[in-house]
């Protein structure tokens, strides 16, 4: 490169608060447009983002000329959603600058604070994929590893939840009203994403039969870039989120007739690829939306690696040598036959070739064992939308299963095929994300082996080497670094701060368990986040809560198998316990709950209202005088979920054993000191193993006696209802109208499906559960009892951080080794 042209010979922007303090007032007055006295929160924090990332944007180019000065093999993570949480918080904490930008805000008469939670908190996600995908581009920055995150843009993200009298309410999450000044725009990374058309059969130059697909809709991807700071600000990798344009913005020949809608129809069509965030599929049309966009990111991500790629290489031989795609979860998996189709259509590659390349370069996560979650699509509508798609995946197809027909019985190849042929034909995308990738793994050791014995144990029988375990894992800055820093201090008073980016020194911590005053400024610096999170509460919800009490905590998206009903019907038993025994000292509890449900999921929404219904009912039952509380908060996302989580004292984990396939939100409570109550189900069962089984609280069927129970097809809710007077209680007060005067039968359709079918066995796990809750509750009048095993808690979580998953996952999967800052400096 021309050395006028460098960016170190302009000059890095300084970094002490008066060169910050002259950033601010520059970006305000010449990007912003406004001056001091006229600032809002939200021009002061675009200010300061622009302000941050000038001193981002050197280090960035930095780690992308030392990744090609090196000709480094690179990650290449694929996933819809992308949780990432407010930046500037994180930015300036991993860049070392937080004391700086306070001061600097101070001088200008702010709260950083206040610029802080001007900041949108973007909503590109749903919940733990998201957030493990943000977590694991952190670590990977954090630990030099060389990698590109790829996604969608999302112009709304999952939808801003409201309650109306306690009914869910959806209302579009317009995250980028204002823009979004981290991101760079770039218009001319621009790739054709082509849909339905038709094949065509030629001969080519070497008499060779080819295909060709012709006749295409077309819509352009544009990519947006954001850099992903790791910690210490030396590693800066790429968020690279693709945007749909269309062709042309309208139809000028309409436009002159006078049909303005029909002139720009085309443009508001193709755009509306990158539009939401998960398009209800309830519906035809919101299906073929969604297998669109999935479509739509992963050819522009395969297009673009393979442009960066041939930029220094004459063919694909070293592909998977140079990249390694890592498909988290199902909904990239059709990129297996995109790249196919590249390699074979358009660089003219023999099958044989194209197909070792292809699964050389790709893996595959798994994070779900429900059939439901596991994808397929209709036949017809990918034979309509991408018909050379589905001639590769039928030759893939065809070509597996005549290998394996001979040790094979039809059942067996039924099982087998990409094709699900009971009712309406089907793609099984787990299945072509398992036959296209050299390693696929489950997400906890629990997880992986339900993996072997269920959905995949037909190829793992084939393939016994192919599935492999990446137990999750956490970024320790943002999840207690930032969200608890009265922890954090405490911590590196004791310890240092080495443990931010080697979480396993927190185990030195176990020596202080003993240690009164250790234990006294760890209660204070729980009950500081507690004040923090009943403060959050009252100014939202106009409720008070005790901040002594047991804070209760689960948070999660709302759904069935969750069982968010096995804690509400826990929590009506206890009501009616305080009730009937007004003069009894009860320890008081706070019970928290927090999370969405799928627009279309009735059952889940219809928790939501009872969850509101219950809620309110205690909170303004004068005999209970605030010993049980009950809050449903709304909107939950990152933001929220950094006030809850250093609050915590208990965490509800309760999934139906074998359903939930690791969990992160288990971590990160047990990271910031909260004791869980949970079944042994995903990652509950190696936090059990390390942070011991007397410090946390095991109760229900585990995976093997779920199974059993089912297979059995004897269990009869209705008999253990009938057995328990407790349950039977609080069902009959749900279903009778205690909660719903007003509609006394609007909770009969969940006491039904509890008497008559309890899929996720709620009803048979209730009173071990309910005794597992009076354990904690009493052991927390114990406060040293209790304090010791908190510490405990947090000291034994450091296996459970991403750095340690990324490393395996570079160690054991992708074949990737660090590029150390200052890799491109030289001559």
């Amino acid at each position: 490169m021309d050395a006028r042209y460098r960016s170190r010979e302009i000059g890095r922007k300084a970094e002490d608060v008066d060169a910050l303090k002259r950033s601010f007032l520059e970006w305000l007055v010449y990007s912003v447009g406004k001056d001091a006295k006229t600032a809002t929160r939200r021009d002061w924090f675009t200010t300061g983002a622009l302000s941050v990332r000038d001193r981002v944007v050197d280090r960035w180019m930095d780690t992308t000329r030392g990744v090609y000065a090196a000709d480094a093999k690179r990650i290449y993570y694929f996933s819809m959603e992308f949780l990432v949480g407010r930046l500037l918080s994180n930015n300036l904490d991993n860049l070392g600058l937080t004391e700086v930008c306070r001061e600097t805000v101070d001088r200008l008469g702010l709260r950083l604070e206040e610029v802080l939670e001007a900041e949108p908190d973007p909503a590109l996600g749903n919940g733990g994929l998201g957030r493990l995908a943000a977590c694991f581009l952190d670590s990977m920055a954090t630990q030099h590893l060389p990698a590109f995150g790829y996604g969608i843009r999302y112009e709304y993200g999952l939808f801003e939840q409201r309650f109306d009298q306690g009914w869910q309410v959806e209302f579009p999450d317009n995250w980028l009203r204002f823009g979004n000044p981290w991101e760079f725009a770039r218009p001319e990374v621009l790739y054709p994403i082509h849909f339905h058309g038709h094949v065509e059969t030629y001969i080519d130059g070497a008499g060779m039969e080819r295909r060709r697909w012709v006749g295409t809709e077309t819509v352009h991807a544009m990519a947006f870039d954001t850099p992903v700071v790791g910690y210490g600000g030396e590693t800066i990798n790429t968020l690279r989120l693709w945007s749909a344009r269309a062709l042309s913005d309208f139809d000028f020949t309409h436009f002159n007739d006078g049909d303005y809608l029909k002139a720009v129809e085309s443009k508001v069509l193709s755009e509306n690829l990158s539009r939401v965030l998960y398009p209800n599929d309830a519906t035809e049309v919101g299906r073929e939306l969604r297998f669109k966009q999935e479509y739509f990111f992963t050819s522009a991500s395969i297009q673009d690696i393979l442009r960066r790629y041939m930029q220094h290489h004459k063919d694909f031989d070293a592909l998977p040598e140079k990249a390694a795609i890592q498909l988290n979860d199902t909904h990239p998996a059709i990129g297996i036959a995109e790249l196919m189709r590249i390699l074979i259509d358009l660089h003219g590659l023999d099958w044989d070739r194209a197909w070792d390349i292809t699964r050389r370069t790709f893996s595959y996560t798994n994070h779900t064992l429900l059939p439901e979650a596991l994808e397929s699509w209709p036949v017809g509508m990918m034979e309509r939308v991408l018909p050379r798609h589905m001639q590769i995946i039928y030759d893939i197809n065809a070509r597996f299963l005549d290998s394996v027909w001979a040790r094979s019985d039809i059942d067996t190849i039924r099982r087998l095929s990409l094709i699900d042929e009971n009712g309406e034909r089907r793609v099984r995308m787990g299945g072509l994300a398992f036959l296209g990738s050299h390693k696929v793994n489950g997400v906890s050791a629990l997880h992986t082996d339900l993996m072997k014995q269920t959905v995949f144990a037909d190829y793992h029988r084939l393939f016994p080497d192919r599935i492999t375990n990446m137990t999750n894992g956490i970024t320790p800055r943002r999840w207690l670094h930032q969200a608890n820093p009265a922890l954090s201090r405490l911590i590196s008073s004791r310890i240092g701060d080495g443990w931010i980016t080697d979480l396993g020194r927190l185990a030195v911590l176990k020596e202080r368990v003993g240690d009164e005053v250790f234990q006294e400024e760890f209660r204070r610096a729980k009950r500081q986040n507690k004040k923090r999170l009943a403060a959050y509460i009252a100014r939202h919800l106009r409720i008070d809560v005790d901040v002594d009490s047991l804070f209760d905590v689960q948070v999660k998206r709302i759904h069935e198998y969750k069982r968010q009903l096995l804690n509400l019907l826990q929590t009506v038993a206890l009501y009616n316990e305080i009730r009937d025994n007004p003069t009894r000292d009860f320890v008081p509890v706070t019970k928290i709950l927090a999370g969405k449900a799928a627009p279309a999921y009735h059952q889940a929404k219809l928790i939501i209202k009872l969850a509101n219904d219950i809620g309110r009912v205690i909170n303004n039952d004068p005999l209970v005088r605030g010993r049980l509380k009950l809050v449903m908060l709304p909107n939950y996302n990152v933001s929220q979920a950094e006030i809850i989580m250093p609050a915590a004292d208990l965490s509800e984990q309760i999934s139906t054993a074998g359903m939930e396939a690791s969990g992160t939100g288990n971590m990160k409570l047990a990271l910031n000191g909260a004791l869980t109550i949970g079944t042994l189900d995903g990652a509950n069962v190696e936090i059990r193993d390390h942070v011991g089984a007397d410090n946390i609280f095991i109760f229900g069927m585990n995976a093997q006696e779920v199974q059993e129970l089912r297979d059995q097809g004897a269990f009869d809710p209705r008999a253990v209802v009938g057995a328990n007077p407790h349950l039977k209680r609080a069902l009959d007060m749900i279903g009778g109208g205690a909660f719903s005067p007003d509609d006394p039968g609007r909770f009969r359709p969940i006491v039904d499906a509890l008497l008559y079918n309890d899929h996720f066995l709620v009803t048979a796990d209730f009173e071990d559960y309910r005794n597992s809750h009076a354990t904690a509750v009493t052991l927390y009048r114990n406060k040293t009892e209790w304090t010791a095993k908190a510490i405990i808690n947090t000291a034994s979580m450091g296996w459970f951080s991403s750095d340690r998953t990324i490393l395996d996952y570079a160690k054991h999967i992708w074949g990737v080794a660090p590029v150390l800052p200052g890799a491109g400096e030289a001559d």
